[in-house]
């Protein structure tokens, strides 16, 4: 999965506990993944296409081309 190449932004892992079974053995590996987009950004006075996270987006971090 891509990371984000602004912040860094990528995969978190841990674990998922099922509350019923929470006393028996309920519990299993999750991955949740961030929403990456791959965009086409402005750089130096050219366009690239870099993977940015939507947060980076929507906070101005970045220019679409």
């Amino acid at each position: 999965m891509a990371k984000c190449d602004i912040c860094d932004k990528g995969a978190l892992f841990g674990r998922q506990i099922s509350i019923t079974r929470s006393q028996v053995s309920g519990r299993a590996n999750k991955m949740w993944k961030s929403n990456v987009k791959t965009v086409k950004v402005k750089v130096n006075g050219g366009t690239k296409k870099m993977h940015v996270c939507t947060s980076c987006l929507r906070s101005g971090k970045v220019e679409r081309a």
